[in-house]
């Protein structure tokens, strides 16, 4: 069977049409809900979410039936250069984002099991791929739009470019990106990790010369602390930068105490010190306090980097858990469903 292919002119066109007409039933009512609860004077959900690969570590035959028994509303899924979901493990093989076909199959299933995709995640290499990456994120936050994913997690790192000559040449490079993607309102969030994301001067100067109020942060809780920020000056950062966050990824470290207070080098025994986000230093309610202040309208979207070595029995013993907490955390900033 030949599948239709879907121009630029098509998404551009009909995209509208597709988010509020198919995308708003089943799967995606909290979406709906968030983005028009300010209107009612009523919370936006925060959905609770969860990187899909975590959840490959269950062995799971359907992703979308492990993500419902577990309790989760979302799910974080990797989308490649060919438009393909390659992590949601399901009986009928690969997803493709690529055709009508393909995004009629992931509504479906998005529907039928009652979890949706809150967040694209995209390994972009602007550094290396310049003339590249901006036309593959327009494709992408075209059919985020079409689906009602709310945020597209991205990454910006260097690859070889110092940081002072990364600034201006990402600056660039996302203005073209941004072109591209504004015209769907679907925000990019750039993923906080590695050497210069996770510096927050850097991150300032970066939204600044960009300049579009689409281009903000995938809020990763365990990465500031992993870059060597004391404990203490992490809630200022997340202050500074809760308005701008459009997703989260909720990961734990536990340092002893006597190192927590200190600038420890980058990534400093994280192996040894990564935790469930139960067990971890950052105090959650504050977090969750920070970001119901400035209106935050994503998800709440667990990444426990943890879990590799672990039977499955343990990880979804320790996910539920971690899901627990995030349940707690929303009902008392009133934005539960």
């Amino acid at each position: 069977m030949m599948h239709e292919p879907i121009s630029r002119r098509r998404w551009l066109c009909g995209a509208g049409a597709l988010g509020a007409g198919m995308v708003f039933g089943g799967s995606n009512r909290l979406w709906a809900e968030s983005a028009s609860a300010s209107g009612r004077g009523k919370k936006p959900v925060w959905p609770l979410a969860m990187r899909e690969v975590m959840l490959r570590n269950l062995k799971p035959e359907n992703i979308w039936t492990t993500a419902k028994a577990m309790g989760l509303e979302g799910l974080e899924a990797t989308i490649t250069e060919k438009l393909e979901l390659p992590h949601l493990v399901n009986p009928d093989g690969v997803y493709t984002a690529a055709d009508v076909a393909g995004l009629n199959r992931i509504r479906k299933d998005m529907e039928k099991s009652g979890v949706r995709i809150t967040a694209f995640c995209m390994y972009t290499r602007f550094a290396e791929r310049p003339e590249i990456e901006p036309a593959w994120c327009g494709r992408v936050a075209r059919i985020a739009k079409a689906l009602g994913v709310s945020a597209i997690r991205i990454d910006v790192v260097p690859h070889k470019i110092s940081k002072e000559e990364f600034l201006p040449f990402a600056i660039k490079v996302l203005r073209k990106t941004m072109a591209e993607v504004e015209p769907t309102g679907v925000p990019l969030a750039i993923e906080n990790h590695g050497a210069v994301t996770n510096d927050p001067e850097f991150l300032d100067a970066l939204f600044k010369g960009v300049g579009s109020p689409l281009l903000g942060l995938t809020l990763d809780t365990g990465n500031f602390y992993w870059y060597g920020h004391p404990l203490s000056k992490l809630y200022e950062i997340f202050e500074r930068f809760a308005s701008r966050s459009f997703h989260t990824h909720l990961k734990g470290i536990n340092y002893p105490a006597e190192e927590r207070e200190k600038q420890r080098p980058m990534g400093w025994e994280y192996g040894k010190y990564q935790c469930p986000i139960y067990q971890a230093d950052v105090d959650y309610n504050r977090l969750a306090a920070i970001l119901d202040k400035a209106d935050y309208r994503g998800d709440l979207c667990i990444e426990n980097e943890g879990l590799g070595h672990k039977k499955p029995d343990e990880v979804e013993a320790i996910l539920k858990k971690e899901l627990a907490l995030l349940v707690e955390l929303r009902q008392k900033m009133g934005r539960a469903s």
